[in-house]
Order: structure tokens, then sequence, then C-alpha cells
């Protein structure tokens, strides 16, 4: 190179690019890949909404929804749903309503709202459909229903033994003469011009006979219903709680379904006061509220007068069949 000479130039490299190309690039890359990670998400999801529904058993969650914080999230609370422990299987106008009211109050206790009348009714919709109605509940907590016509129905031993032989069972029972005239009552008021309690006991009062084929009679005489559900259960899995005593002594009763369902004694003579307007137990503060609560208007219904002579004839029909339930029982109900 000559002295003095002026280096050569370096050749021109490529010209940026303006900022407004450079924008709109960034602009649709980002966008690209926004869109491909929704289609990520969505696929995810719809491979946990497409599973296979996990066998069922007793006690046993959801399908999936421990291990999908998505599918929990859709489903909303927590805890599991679960097939019942326990369940209230009768009997109708013997006060299950009143217990499961009380029961509701222990922190370990959950129950479903209405009545499923699975057992009964709705037994071909499958397990799935009966889990499904239970509410959620966290490890420790047991899950009930009750379906007070299960007692009375053939088919619900053996199918809630093909569902679990270990469901815990609870039957309350009450005077079956007076269960009687309850039960028309409930009736009497949504069908006030049916025939009196009296025409509709006897098939011929003359003699005496009893109908036995009128629901209201023949729900009372629970040794013939008992015997079908102890061919699929031990008499130790079937609890038995007085009516009567659920009404004077609310706490004791519910002391010893306490200890059937193997929960602490948490339910005490403090959670109850008795309204002598309605003449039976109310709660002081029910499960969720802090204010007294009170069965509804359809409970504690006056009943109508009934002939005493049609009262003695049904205490004489119902005697038999009473002792022969206290010997299967080992309780004696006092009655007679």
């Amino acid at each position: 190179m000559t002295r003095g000479a002026a280096p050569p130039a370096t050749p021109p490299g490529p010209e940026p690019l303006p900022r407004r190309a450079l924008r709109k690039l960034l602009l649709v890359l980002g966008s690209l890949l926004m869109s491909l990670y929704a289609s990520y998400c969505l696929a995810g999801a719809a491979r946990v909404l497409t599973r296979e529904p996990a066998p069922i058993a007793q006690g046993e969650e959801v399908a999936g929804t421990s291990r999908d914080p998505w599918l929990q999230a859709q489903a909303g609370g927590e805890g599991t749903k679960r097939l019942p422990q326990a369940v209230i299987i009768g009997v109708k106008k013997g006060g299950t309503r009143a217990l499961l009211e009380f029961l509701r109050v222990h922190p370990d206790v959950r129950a479903a709202g209405a009545e499923p009348h699975f057992f009964d009714r709705n037994y071909g919709r499958g397990l799935a459909w009966y889990r499904d109605l239970m509410p959620r509940t966290l490890d420790g907590q047991i899950t009930m229903e009750k379906t007070p016509s299960y007692f009375v129905t053939k088919e619900a031993p053996a199918r809630i033994s093909a569902m679990s032989k270990d469901t815990k069972l609870i039957v309350v029972v009450r005077d079956p003469v007076t269960r009687a005239i309850s039960d028309y009552t409930q009736t009497l008021s949504k069908k006030p011009d049916i025939p009196t309690f009296e025409s509709l006991t006897f098939k011929n009062r003359t003699t005496g006979l009893i109908d036995t084929s009128w629901s209201a009679i023949q729900i009372g005489i629970y040794a013939k219903h008992l015997e079908n559900w102890l061919l699929y259960f031990p008499i130790g899995q079937i609890l038995f709680v007085s009516g009567e005593r659920l009404i004077s002594d609310p706490a004791g009763e519910l002391g010893r379904v306490q200890d059937f369902l193997g929960l602490k004694r948490i339910i005490t003579d403090k959670h109850f006061y008795f309204n002598k307007t309605k003449g039976f137990p109310c709660l002081k503060k029910a499960e969720g509220s802090s204010k007294p609560h009170c069965l509804g208007k359809t409970k504690g219904r006056t009943h109508p007068n009934i002939d005493q002579k049609v009262v003695q004839r049904l205490r004489e029909f119902y005697r038999p069949f009473n002792m022969k339930f206290y010997q299967m029982t080992g309780q004696d109900f006092g009655w007679d």
C-alpha cells in the first residue's frame, strides 16, 4: 500500500429492518405462539373429559378428581364424592327427617339433600348416577343418605348389599298405631277427600278384619320387613332408633347413633331445646347457621280424632308383631 493512500472501504452489510417491519414480525410470532399454547390446553382438557370412569367402590372418589386440579376446579368445592357408608332406611313417619337434620350438626357427617330413592325407584340409573347425588366429603367424614321407603322395599336389602356388605343401616321406628295415624294425616293434608281412617283400616269392620294391604298399616309390621333385611345383613349392622326417645331424649338417641357410626360424641344436650308449640325438640343452631332451627310446617301436624275402638283394635293387631320385633332387635320399645 502506498504511503499516504486511503484504506480500502469496508463492503456494505445488510441494511437493518425498519422499526415498523420489526414490530409486525414480533406480533406475528407472538400470535403464533399463543395459538399453539391454546391448542395444547384444549387438547389436555379434552383428554380429561373423555377419560373412562374408574370402577366404583364404596368410599371411592369420583374418577380423576383427586389427581386433576382442572377437573376439581370445574366441579367446585373440596373433597370427593363417595357412595354412602351409612343409610337411614326407614321408616316413613318415624322421625327420619329429624334424625338426619340432627346428624348434620356433626362436622364429620355429610348427607345428600333430597331422598335419592335409588334402591327402590332409580336403581336402573346405576351407581355412578347415585354417587353423583352425594355431597363431597373429606377423609374421615361419613357420607349418608335417607330414604324411608327402603325398609319396606323387597329388593332394597340385596341391592344395598351388592353395593357394599359393610353399609351401616339405621331404622327409626315408632309405635305402629301412632305411625299409621301420622301417615294418614299426611295423606289427608294433600287429599282432603280421601275416606276416613276408620274405613281404610278394615276390610270388614263388623268382623274387625284389618286391611294389611293399606300401606299405612302394612309399614308398621316391622318384624315382617326386618326378616327380609336379616337375609343380607347381620343384626349388629342395623341400628334401631326409637322415634319416641328421639323426641323425649334427642341427645341420648344421638349418642347411640354417633357410637354406631364410629363418630366422636359431639352432638349433646347443648344442641337442643324443646319447642312446646310443635311438641318436639329443635336445634339451637342448625348446620351452617347461627339461628335456631325447627323442622318445617309439614312436621308435627295435629292428628285427627280417631275412634278409640279402632285404635284399640289396631293395638291388638300389632301386639304379636311388636313382641316378635322386640325379640329380633333385643329392644323393648314400650308400645304396649
